[in-house]
């Protein structure tokens, strides 16, 4: 059996009895960071023996961990915190085991990205985890101009130094949104941050693991009129067409991109 056991993305008394007998009973532990990991293991005294399996290395552990599964022993994946194979490198391993025929089981517990969307205040219903967004600028923008037309929260991860340049594009390509940002969720610090793309994207001196939560698309329309009728409208008033294209987008909610994209689409001089 190949476990995927979830670990405290801050607090240790987020574990479960469930992942601490798990951990104790499995014949080895495969963590990301074994470092790490030696210290949850010592504070809840489990001692099961150690492998590290990170990006660096999960090729050549694979093979080890999926040979030892198929001669009957049990292993557990770990994540530095949280819920293991998301944005995490124990994704490739479950997708080997269950092409091997192992059998793999869930120990559900602490996640980032749910923690912060339900404490978001925004709709939980239909929902989107994005994770990391790439991170060099013509990935990233590509990455998020195919978000922005998802009806949908949008949940992002980003490292506190990245996090400034993330939400400066964010507000350019999404537009003006609701958004939250989490901060050292579960942890001493914890902190929710809510407000609008413009009013939070200038955050000062971010610190700590961030989570971002986002408004999806949210495009309400009167039936006689759209964004782009709109923009004919103000062009027509005398506005001209940067202006108008900055007010219809809004007014409707959505980024400029779109609008720019719908113009040339539609052939509008």
């Amino acid at each position: 059996m190949l476990y995927l056991c979830a670990t405290p993305i801050g607090n240790l008394e987020d574990m479960t009895f469930r992942a601490i007998r798990i951990l104790r009973e499995v014949d080895l532990i495969a963590a990301e960071d074994t470092r790490r990991t030696r210290k949850l293991l010592t504070h809840f005294e489990i001692h099961t023996p150690l492998i590290r399996f990170d990006e660096n290395c999960k090729a050549a552990v694979a093979e080890k961990i999926l040979q030892r599964l198929q001669a009957g022993e049990s292993v557990a994946v770990v994540s530095d915190a949280g819920l293991p194979a998301i944005s995490d490198p124990g994704a490739d391993l479950v997708r080997l085991a269950i092409d091997a025929g192992i059998n793999v089981c869930p120990v559900p517990g602490a996640n980032a990205a749910l923690s912060a969307l339900i404490c978001s205040g925004l709709d939980t219903r239909k929902f989107l985890f994005a994770g990391f967004a790439p991170k060099t600028k013509k990935n990233r923008r590509e990455f998020l101009e195919k978000l922005s037309t998802i009806d949908a929260t949008i949940i992002f991860y980003e490292a506190p130094h990245r996090l400034k340049n993330f939400l400066a594009e964010l507000a350019e390509i999404f537009g003006e949104r609701e958004i939250v940002l989490a901060r050292e969720l579960t942890k001493v610090h914890e902190e929710f941050l809510r407000g609008k793309l413009s009013e939070l994207k200038n955050i000062a001196e971010p610190r700590g693991e961030f989570v971002v939560v986002v408004e999806g698309k949210n495009f309400v329309a009167p039936l006689e009129e759209n964004p782009l009728e709109f923009y004919r409208k103000l062009l027509a008033q005398g506005l001209d067409k940067k202006s108008a294209m900055r007010e219809a987008a809004k007014k409707f909610n959505v980024s400029r991109r779109e609008i720019y994209n719908a113009i040339i689409k539609e052939g509008i001089q």
